[in-house]
């Protein structure tokens, strides 16, 4: 039986970055009253600001020679180009290509998020979630199965 359970065992490698982003909640399709019913103060006309978490979850095995899945410092790398870089002090609405056209709530940024990273993450390290927290009381979390 115990090596039944070592087919199934695999190492999760954490790592999270912060910024700091602005955005506006809004549905083209509805009236203001509807927005603002849903959306609450995120449908504020000039946006408010969060400050935002994102973690990702790699799985795999550690190399043999190097004993890592991944260098830490190369996860971090990727997170600084495809992420922080693009949305850090920005209008997520108006600032950020990848955006345009997106409701960028929590849940539309992890998607938007993991297909930003998942083409860095196809080795042994593959991209098994995307976390994204509001504060540290709202957090989605995206995987693909």
């Amino acid at each position: 039986m115990k090596s039944l359970l070592l087919l199934w065992a695999m190492h999760l490698l954490k790592k999270k970055i912060e910024f700091a982003a602005s955005h506006k909640l809004w549905n083209h399709n509805w009236s203001q009253e509807k927005n603002f019913e849903v959306y609450g103060k995120c449908a504020n006309p000039n946006g408010h600001g969060h400050n935002y978490t994102v973690e990702i979850t790699l799985r795999g095995e550690p190399d043999q020679e190097t004993g890592m899945m991944i260098n830490f410092r190369d996860v971090k790398n990727v997170l600084q180009k495809e992420i922080y870089d693009r949305v850090d002090h920005k209008n997520l609405n108006m600032d950020v290509p990848e955006l345009h056209n997106v409701n960028p709530t929590a849940e539309n940024l992890s998607v938007v998020f993991w297909k930003l990273l998942n083409p860095h993450f196809q080795g042994n390290a593959r991209l098994a979630e995307v976390t994204v927290k509001e504060k540290d009381h709202n957090i989605i979390t995206y995987t693909e199965v």
